[in-house]
C-alpha cells in the first residue's frame, strides 16, 4: 500500500520546523498525531526518516533525500487542491442537456450563449429530442419539459418564459381567399395544419375566453409531429395552404414580418413555461449547480 499523503505532508513539516511541536502549532494537530504520523511513514518506507534527540529532530540521510524530493511533489498536489477549490468560484467541465427541439430552437439560444458567457469553462451539450427521456439513462445531468410531463421525483426549474400561449396564424393570401374565422368553431370550415405528439396524438386546439372553454379538432391537407416537422407546417402556413396553431414565439417572427396574420388572438390558451428537470437523488455536479443558479438569478 503507498503511503498515506497526509503523513508525508506532516514528515515535511516536521523535517523543516525542526521538531514536532512546533510543527504541531504551525499546523493545527497535536504534536503526538505528529509523532504518530512520522512513526508510520517510517514504518512503511522501512528506514529511519528523523533523528530525535529531547532537544531536536533533524532528517536522517534518507529523510533529507526523501525532503528534498518531497518539496516538488507537494507544491504540486497544493496546486492542483487550489485548482480544484478555484472551481467553486469558476466551475468547470461539461453540462449535458435534453430538450424537446421546440425549445432546442427558441427558448434555450438566448440563454445558452448568456451563460457561457458568464461561465466560460464551461461546455454545453444539448440533445434534441421531442419524445420522453430517462435523463438519467441517457447520460444528461438536466431536460427541459412541461410541467404535466415531469416525473415527480424530479427538481424543476422554470427556464424560460414563465407563462406561454399556443397562437393561430394564417397568410395574408389565405385570409384574402378563404376569411377569418370570428369563432373556434369556424375553424371547422377551414383547411387546419395539424401537429402531433411524438407518441402520435394530434396536439388539441384549445381555446379559452373569459370563463368560455373550448377544443376544436379541425382537418387540413398537411400533419406533421412537433418539433421535427413544425418548420415544416409553419412554412406551409406561409405559402397560404391553411391555419396554423403552434407556439406563439414560435410564430411571433412570422407575425412580425407580416408573413402570418394573428387570428383570433383573444382566445389564444395560456398555459406554464418550461422546467428545466434534474433529479434529486444524485449530488448535483459543478456545471448543472452553475446552471441552476444562473436559472434563480445567481449569475
Amino acid at each position: 500500500m503507498p503511503a498515506n499523503l497526509e503523513d508525508v505532508r506532516v514528515f515535511a513539516a516536521v523535517a523543516r520546523a525542526g521538531g514536532f511541536r512546533q510543527a504541531s502549532r504551525a499546523s493545527g494537530t497535536s504534536a503526538s498525531s505528529a509523532s504518530e504520523a512520522v512513526r508510520r511513514l517510517e514504518v512503511e518506507v522501512g528506514v529511519r526518516l528523523l533523528h530525535r534527540t529531547t532537544r531536536t529532530v533533524v532528517p536522517t540521510e534518507a529523510g533529507a533525500r526523501l525532503l528534498e524530493r518531497l518539496g516538488p511533489a507537494l507544491a504540486e498536489v497544493a496546486a492542483a487542491l487550489d485548482v480544484v477549490k478555484s472551481s467553486r468560484d469558476q466551475p468547470a467541465g461539461t453540462l449535458r442537456l435534453n430538450v424537446p427541439t421546440y425549445v432546442a430552437q427558441v427558448i434555450l439560444p438566448p440563454i445558452v450563449t448568456a451563460f457561457l458567457a458568464v461561465h466560460p469553462h464551461i461546455r454545453v451539450e444539448v440533445t434534441a429530442n421531442d419524445e420522453p427521456v430517462d435523463i438519467l439513462a441517457a447520460g444528461c445531468d438536466a431536460g427541459v419539459r412541461y410541467e404535466k410531463t415531469l416525473e415527480k421525483d424530479m427538481v424543476a426549474v422554470s427556464i424560460g418564459p414563465r407563462e406561454q400561449r399556443f397562437a393561430l396564424g394564417a397568410s395574408p393570401g389565405y385570409l384574402e381567399r378563404c376569411g377569418s374565422p370570428t369563432h373556434p368553431r369556424g375553424l371547422l370550415d377551414h383547411a387546419c395544419l395539424r401537429v402531433r405528439y411524438a407518441n402520435g396524438a394530434l396536439i388539441p386546439w384549445a381555446f379559452k375566453r373569459g370563463a368560455e372553454a373550448l377544443k376544436v379538432d379541425p382537418t387540413g391537407p398537411l400533419f406533421g409531429n412537433l418539433g421535427s416537422a413544425s418548420e415544416l407546417l409553419v412554412e406551409a402556413a406561409v405559402a397560404g395552404t391553411g391555419i396554423v396553431y403552434l407556439f406563439e414565439d414560435w410564430l411571433r417572427p412570422k407575425f412580425e414580418r407580416g408573413a402570418l396574420i394573428p387570428i383570433l388572438e383573444r382566445w389564444w390558451l395560456r398555459f406554464p413555461g418550461p422546467f428545466l428537470y434534474y433529479s434529486s437523488r444524485l449530488h448535483m455536479p459543478p456545471p448543472l449547480r452553475a446552471f441552476v443558479d444562473f436559472l434563480r438569478g445567481g449569475r
